[in-house]
């Protein structure tokens, strides 16, 4: 047994991030974990739309996850500056879309850091304009996607624990983990699979079983919003603070805090769109 529990302790030292590289130039798991995400998403939203008969076509839905894509991408990575490193991007605005350092030559260093939440701040902007200029019904078609999202979203939390990053605090339980970027070198949570477990296939689970029992377009979305942001606030009290940026309001993370108002925002979209179906029946 002592074996196993070994094994299992050192397995993220086992783990290279890089499929291959060339040079300076990487490609890691983690981007390839995005596509599968957005794979992952398109076949069981085509899923959807063949067996519960939605009027969009597989060409809305192409389109649209292209917007979603290059959204999640520009809000990820904004949003990280702005909420996690505002003080260094300030002062190196280049740093948050081009992924060369400049300082000794150029070298190709990729883009490091990317925010949850601000992936999902560009994804409802480019969203609202998408179903603007396609004339379509924004609720229903949110909806549509929600049940699929939490199980793409799996596979990049599974992508950060390949890379060794965004791991856990430290502990003394036998399924803690050493991650080879903690210059501690101690045991520690693996947060990055708790996460893949609760905000991914358990939340998964849950809007895949209520989707065709939602009584008003909206609920799918404003359930997504609340089960995310409720696991993600409690896995959040298991999983290291960014270091350059700590705890806020002295006890929670940042990523709490912004948990806290999505959950806020979730339960404002499922009491409005339920007074408004109510009151147009």
């Amino acid at each position: 047994m002592e074996f196993f529990i070994n094994a299992w302790q050192q397995l993220p030292s086992q783990m290279s991030p890089s499929l291959f590289s060339i040079g300076s130039f990487q490609l890691r798991y983690y981007s390839l974990m995005y596509l599968v995400a957005f794979a992952i998403v398109y076949f069981l939203t085509i899923y959807r739309l063949k067996s519960e008969n939605y009027e969009y076509t597989a060409e809305t839905v192409q389109d649209y996850l292209v917007w979603a894509m290059l959204a999640l991408i520009l809000g990820g990575r904004f949003g990280y500056a702005l909420f996690y490193n505002f003080g260094y991007y300030l002062q190196h605005p280049l740093e948050i879309i081009l992924p060369f350092d400049f300082s000794n030559g150029i070298k190709f260093v990729g883009l490091s850091g990317m925010s949850y939440h601000g992936g999902l701040i560009g994804i409802v902007i480019a969203t609202i304009l998408f179903c603007r200029k396609s004339k379509i019904n924004l609720w229903h078609f949110v909806d549509l996607f929600c049940p699929a999202i939490p199980l793409g979203y799996t596979f990049g939390r599974i992508g950060n624990f390949i890379n060794g990053e965004l791991y856990g605090r430290v502990t003394a339980v036998p399924w803690g983990m050493y991650f080879p970027l903690d210059s501690t070198h101690r045991l520690r949570h693996p947060s990055q699979l708790y996460e893949a477990f609760f905000e991914g296939i358990v939340l998964f689970v849950l809007l895949w079983i209520i989707r065709k029992k939602k009584s008003f377009d909206g609920l799918l979305l404003g359930t997504y919003l609340c089960g995310y942001g409720f696991v993600r606030f409690f896995i959040e009290f298991f999983r290291e603070p960014d270091y350059q940026l700590g705890l806020v309001l002295s006890f929670m993370s940042m990523g709490q805090v912004l948990c806290l108002l999505m959950m806020m925002a979730g339960i404002t979209i499922i009491v409005w769109r339920r007074q408004v179906s109510v009151s147009t029946k």
